[in-house]
Parts: C-alpha cells; sequence; structure tokens
C-alpha cells in the first residue's frame, strides 16, 4: 500500500522517471517512518494502564521513530515539499504526537520535567502556525485535529500553572470553534462548546487572587520546593518509609472537572510532585538519560489518576500498586468521592457497617449523597467500604478521604501491625461559609494551598504579592513548628512518625495539623462534624489544639487583620 502512495505522491509531482534515485529513496524512507510511528503510536492504545514496567521498551521504541522522523522531516524539507508535497500541517501533526508522548510519558513516571517537553513541541507548533492552513481545506476532520491539540496544549499549560497562555489558547480555541461550528454543521458543537465551559469554570476554581501591584494576577505553585517541608532537625526520630506510589480518585458529583481531572485531583497531584526542571535536551529519550545526569532526590512518586472509577477498575489499579510496592515503601490513597451511607440498621459494627465512598456505575444516583437499595439487608455495592482495603494494610498505607461519609473510615482497624494512617475531612461545612464545593473542596486546598484556604475562611478573596509572601514565610514557621509538636509528642501514635521521614507525608501531616487547628479555632466551625478526623486519633492538646500552635494562627490572622474571625480563648471554649 506504501509503495503504491509513494508512487501516487511522485507521479503527481511531474514524471515519474526524471526523479532522481536519491530524492526517490527520501521519499520512500519517509512513507517508511511516518508509517511506522502511526503504527507504534496507535499500539500505545493496548499498553496495559497499570503495572510500572511493561510498557517501558515500547515507549522507548515510540520515541526513537519519532525522534527519526523529526531530524527527517527537517534534514529533508526541501525534497519533501516538492516530491511528496509535505503541508505544514502534517509537520504539525508529528510535533503534537511527540507531544502527547512527553505528556503520556509524564502520566506514567510523575516526572514533571517531561510536561516541560510537552510544552515546548506544543508551543513550536502554535509558534509556526502548522495549522494556519487547516481552515482553508474543506475536511472537517483536519480541523477537529486542530482543536483537540488545543486542549490538550491546554491540559498541559494547566498542569504547568502557565494561566496566562491558558487564557491566550481558551481565546484562540473558541475562536476556532466559532468557525469550525459555522462552516460545518456538525453535530459535535456542544461537545466543544462544553470544553471551553470546562476549562474557564477551571481557571476560576481558586477562591483568592493574589495581585501585582499592577493589578494582575501572580501565578502561584503548589509543588514541593526545596524550601517547602519543614527539615527535620537532628535528634528527631522518624520512620526511614518513602512515598512510592499514589493512586488519585475523584468522583464528586458536580465538581469542576477538565479532561478526566476534577479540581481535587488536580490540586492533590501537585502536593505529591516536586517542581518541574527542564530537561537538558529536547530530543533527550526518557529512560534514556545516564544516572550520573540525573539530580539528586529528584524522584516523584509514582501516581495513577482515576476519574470516576467502577469498584473493579479501582481494585485493579490498586492491587497492581500494591504489588508493585519496593521495600520500606508507602501507598497513598486519596478519595475525593460522593459519600455513601448504610440505608439500613445494622446491629454490629464492622468494616462493611458504615458505608464509604462512592465508586462508579451505570446506575443513577438519588438525592446526591444517599443511595438506595432495594433491599435493605445487602450492603452498598457501588461504594469503596473500609473493609475493602484491609487486604492492602499488609503494607504501609497513608489514606486520605475527602467525603461527606469521611468518617466511615474512622472505624478502621490495624489488623496487621503495618503503618497506617487516615486523614479524614470534615462530613459538612458551616452554612455561613460560601458553599465552594463545586469549585473543589476546603479540605484538600488547604492540603494543596494552605494560605489560600486560610484566607478563604478568613473571608479574603484577593491579596497584594508582598503581603502573600509574608504570610508564606510566616506559615513555614508554622509548619517546623508543627514538625516539632509531632516529633516531641510523647502520646502519639508512632505510625504517623513512621512516616514522617517523607517529604510529601511530612507537608500533608503538618498542613492536616494546621488545617485542623484553624477550624477549631474559628468561630463558625461550631459543631463536630466541622473538624478533620484521623485513624489513630492524634492526642489533641499537643496538635490540634495545643496553645502554643492557636498563638500562631492568631498571630498569621493579625498579620491579615482578620483576628476577629477566629476565638481568643479556644481552650476555655472546650
Amino acid at each position: 500500500r506504501t509503495e503504491l502512495a509513494i508512487k501516487e505522491i511522485m507521479s503527481s509531482g511531474g514524471a515519474e522517471d526524471d526523479i532522481p534515485q536519491a530524492e526517490r529513496k527520501t521519499v520512500t524512507d519517509f512513507c517508511y517512518l511516518l508509517d511506522k510511528s502511526k503504527q507504534l503510536f496507535n499500539g500505545l492504545r493496548d499498553l496495559p494502564q497499570y503495572g510500572q514496567k511493561q510498557w517501558q521498551s515500547y515507549f522507548g521504541r515510540t520515541f526513537d521513530v519519532y525522534t527519526k522522523l523529526w531530524k527527517f522531516q527537517q534534514q529533508h524539507r526541501q525534497v519533501l515539499d516538492n516530491r511528496y508535497g509535505l503541508k505544514r500541517w502534517q509537520i504539525g501533526e508529528i510535533a503534537s504526537k511527540i507531544g502527547q508522548l512527553y505528556y503520556h510519558y509524564y502520566l506514567r513516571t510523575s516526572e514533571t520535567s517531561y510536561l516541560n517537553e510537552a510544552f515546548s513541541f506544543y508551543s513550536a507548533i502554535r509558534q509556526r502556525s502548522y495549522y494556519s492552513q487547516v481552515n482553508k481545506e474543506d475536511r472537517p476532520e483536519l480541523v477537529v485535529k486542530k482543536l483537540r491539540y488545543y486542549a490538550r496544549f491546554i491540559v498541559v499549560c494547566l498542569l504547568l500553572n502557565k494561566m496566562d497562555v491558558v487564557k491566550d489558547l481558551v481565546k484562540e480555541l473558541s475562536d476556532e470553534i466559532e468557525d469550525y461550528t459555522h462552516r460545518f454543521n456538525t453535530e459535535d458543537q456542544v461537545e466543544w462548546n462544553l470544553v471551553l465551559q470546562e476549562v474557564a469554570a477551571f481557571i476560576e476554581a481558586d477562591p483568592v487572587m493574589v495581585l501585582n501591584d499592577d493589578n494582575t494576577i501572580v501565578i502561584t505553585s503548589n509543588r514541593l520546593s526545596e524550601t517547602g517541608a519543614p527539615l527535620l532537625e537532628q535528634g528527631m526520630i522518624v520512620g526511614q518509609l518513602a512515598l512510592a506510589d499514589a493512586l488519585i480518585i475523584g468522583n464528586c458529583n458536580n465538581q469542576v472537572k477538565f479532561s478526566e481531572l476534577t479540581i481535587d485531583m488536580f490540586r492533590m497531584l501537585q502536593a505529591l510532585e516536586r517542581e518541574p526542571m527542564n530537561l537538558a535536551s529536547q530530543m533527550n529519550k526518557p529512560g534514556m538519560q545516564e544516572s550520573t545526569e540525573k539530580p539528586a532526590r529528584r524522584e516523584n512518586p509514582h501516581k495513577y489518576l482515576l476519574y470516576k472509577p467502577t469498584f473493579s477498575q479501582l481494585y485493579t489499579f490498586l492491587a497492581a500498586s500494591f504489588k508493585e510496592l519496593p521495600a520500606n515503601s508507602v501507598l497513598l490513597i486519596y478519595l475525593s468521592a460522593t459519600g455513601v451511607f448504610p440505608s439500613g440498621r445494622s446491629d454490629s459494627e464492622g468494616p462493611y457497617d458504615f458505608g464509604g465512598v462512592l465508586t462508579n456505575s451505570n446506575r443513577d444516583i438519588i438525592n446526591g449523597d444517599a443511595i438506595h437499595k432495594r433491599n435493605q439487608s445487602y450492603k452498598e455495592m457501588h461504594c469503596l467500604h473500609p473493609g475493602d482495603l484491609y487486604p492492602f494494610t499488609r503494607k504501609p498505607l497513608f489514606i486520605i478521604v475527602d467525603s461527606s461519609n469521611s468518617v466511615a473510615y474512622k472505624n478502621f482497624t490495624n489488623l496487621f501491625g503495618q503503618p497506617l494512617v487516615c486523614l479524614l475531612s470534615p462530613t459538612a461545612y458551616p452554612k455561613a461559609l460560601q458553599d465552594q464545593s463545586q469549585r473543589g473542596s476546603l479540605f484538600t486546598l488547604f492540603l494543596n494551598n494552605p494560605l489560600m484556604a486560610f484566607l478563604f475562611v478568613s473571608g479574603l478573596s484577593s491579596m497584594r504579592r508582598g503581603l502573600w509572601e509574608k504570610c508564606q514565610d510566616y506559615l513555614r514557621k508554622i509548619n517546623r513548628d508543627i514538625a516539632q509538636l509531632l516529633t516531641h509528642s510523647r502520646s502519639i501514635d508512632q505510625s504517623f512518625l513512621q512516616f514522617f521521614g517523607d517529604e510529601f507525608l511530612r507537608l500533608l501531616l503538618t498542613r492536616f495539623i494546621f488545617c485542623s487547628a484553624t477550624m477549631r479555632m474559628h468561630k463558625i466551625f461550631r459543631e463536630t462534624r466541622n473538624y478533620p478526623e484521623s485513624y489513630p486519633q492524634l492526642p489533641r492538646d499537643e496538635t490540634v489544639e495545643n496553645p502554643h500552635l492557636q498563638k500562631h494562627i492568631l498571630e498569621l490572622a493579625s498579620i491579615l487583620d482578620v483576628r476577629n474571625v477566629f476565638l481568643e480563648n479556644t481552650l476555655d471554649d472546650y
């Protein structure tokens, strides 16, 4: 088929016999590489989504072919223009596929530097206007390729916090969609407009704006930086466990999402990543770097991002993570999901008697959070119960549940004596607090960007950069003090300390305590269900209700001039 196509292409450029042998070979080689690249790229879909080893050699081969193809079209552009009729959108397609490869490599490895590589290829397409001629051709499928490129570029920019670029891309995409639907009377107009609405809502999800002096918005990053996690002081006795794998699960009804990422998932994945670094060379293939080139301590925990998984999908990925977890490592499970409550009365109090969180099913959900069954004596089927996680507590497990039924996971039992911690969100927020749930959970915001969450509960919606940075410095001091409170505690459960040696988990634990202490001091958070909880329980007087920490929180409130929002004599109020 390829040879026939080559003959047709070349004869259309003039008499076939007139074409020099070298040029003929150039076209043949290009067609071979193009075919091979498409074949390998399509094969990526058939690779298992879970398991970290099987896919690497296949990805390596695909990268090899695309690297050759990219360089080949650069070196022989003149011949390919004349003899093959190479169009600019075809070069754009190759660059777009390489961008997709880098993005998928990021998803597989969690190495944020690959996002920069995807960004550089996607940017080149835009700067060089590779897709600009597509609109002149009467082929709707080509325009759809262009629209999909925009959507993919937006995802990468969101993950890199390049919000200024996102806003430009959204405007361009909006114009392209309008032109597309005007020229071709297509059925997918509603879907593309939905894409625009989703990304617009995603950009506006943050409840607080940080402003420069000229009123432009400051882009803040919430990935782990060098100064991010409080350092361990000499003499702190903590475990040597490292966070190696994380399942980030999003199954909330009506939460802002874009491209199978809810805003909660987006925030949590950034809390488990370091700031990206630029890779040395654009065409360095992933996995091909010499070990000597790798900067020290750069690894991010591997992640699976599961949007609205069914129970069987969730369990499959969980089992794969569990199986591949290295020695002295931790598996983190983050659940941001609608609560499922037991509908029947149960005499027992076992791990399947308190409900849990929603897993996806094709059935309709009735009454938002409550799911009804025909037979009251059976347990909820489309639900991840605490008991479902018991088999996985054979290895160190760190669980975060953000749900209206998070307390179901308070009834855990540590059967195997391995380190086990559950951080549980409030099950309800005060009515007086404006409902932000659609724009992401307040609890997850505290774990991702504690200062923004603190400003939101204090009733602030914007702030100057200078004050923001001053507060961030003070918050780092608070985190250091929380770390000391934890490690000096006489009565704290050892599980907390065993996880405390890992930077990511240390930061999550200190932010959790800051969140809990803030809510307990806040005047409108007055019910028990308004507070986060944990399994095992933290000693309150040494952590979330510690007078030293409460003094710090009041001091932070004073810097922001919102001290009136908090109770002064909290210890007297309990």
